[in-house]
């Protein structure tokens, strides 16, 4: 059993509980998900099973799109509606007018801190668990891009935002940050994501409705990157880890490579007329469904 689920994640539950869920419905261990959502946060996790786990790298994931609910006049230390509230501070007549001069700094490049309350690792420990000790670390800054951060609509001094960013952003950093750059203070009240790269939340399943049949095969999920169809003789050299030559090799820099019954076993690198091997899977392993 091999393939991509895509899951439309509740509230109240982390990547991680999505994760051992599907094991205990799917019975397999090997189920791993691709960008993590808070409990706060809902809408789609890309999740992989079997031996499609080891091409989650290879999936296109970015942009991922989210739908942010972002509350102004007060902060707190999660940068969510998880944290304590602090006290309330004055908001402009005018907060639109206030939000669109400020986010013209969280545009295009950024640095970003990560939140204290992260599971990113200072000194081999969670940024967490030093934020429930009162322990404040040195963070280093990290680049996301943000394609897009525009408001849906305001009402009171809540805002709806529609995000397009990189993999690794902070979405809870970006409500804070916004918040202080106008003076106001900010938090996330809500969030959905709603696509990750070319896949859509409207395509994803409740978790409890999770089953094989759902599983999106390699051959599917891969593109746009090519497919290469293989025969026989190939297909046991690129097993065997031996490169193989083409004389019109696929475009660009990967390529998902097809066995003779048209499964993706393997994503290989394009160097010159070569085909290199990087990701294989085994041959027993069963296709099922995907």
């Amino acid at each position: 059993m091999l393939g991509i689920l895509l899951v439309d994640k509740p509230i109240g539950i982390t990547s991680h509980d999505v994760v051992n869920d599907i094991r205990r419905r799917f019975g397999t261990k090997r189920v791993g998900h691709a960008g993590t959502l808070d409990p706060l946060a809902t809408g789609l996790l890309v999740v992989a099973v079997g031996p499609a786990t080891r091409f989650l790298q290879y999936l296109p994931l970015e942009p991922k799109v989210y739908v942010a609910e972002i509350v102004f006049g007060h902060s707190t230390p999660t940068y969510d509606a998880e944290g304590e509230l602090s006290e309330a501070r004055p908001v402009p007549d005018d907060l639109r007018g206030a939000i669109d001069s400020g986010l013209v700094k969280f545009r295009g490049l950024i640095q970003q801190l990560p939140p204290m309350y992260s599971a990113v690792k200072v000194g081999g420990k969670p940024l967490y668990k030093y934020a429930r000790e009162g322990k404040e670390q040195v963070r280093e800054p990290r680049t996301v891009h943000i394609d897009q951060f525009e408001i849906l609509r305001i009402e009171g001094n809540t805002a709806q935002a529609r995000i397009s960013c990189s993999g690794g952003t902070y979405i809870r950093s970006l409500a804070n940050d916004l918040g202080e750059a106008i003076g106001t203070g900010a938090y996330l009240k809500g969030l959905i994501r709603t696509e990750v790269g070319r896949f859509q939340l409207s395509e994803a399943t409740p978790l409890d409705h999770a089953n094989p049949s759902l599983l999106i095969s390699l051959r599917e999920a891969l593109p746009p990157m090519p497919l290469l169809q293989l025969d026989a003789i190939e297909t046991a050299n690129i097993r065997e880890g031996r490169p193989i030559g083409r004389t019109e090799p696929p475009e660009g820099n990967l390529a998902a490579l097809l066995d003779p019954n048209g499964n993706v076993f393997s994503v290989a690198r394009i160097i010159g007329n070569l085909i290199q091997p990087e990701c294989v899977i085994p041959s027993e392993v069963p296709y099922g469904a995907a």
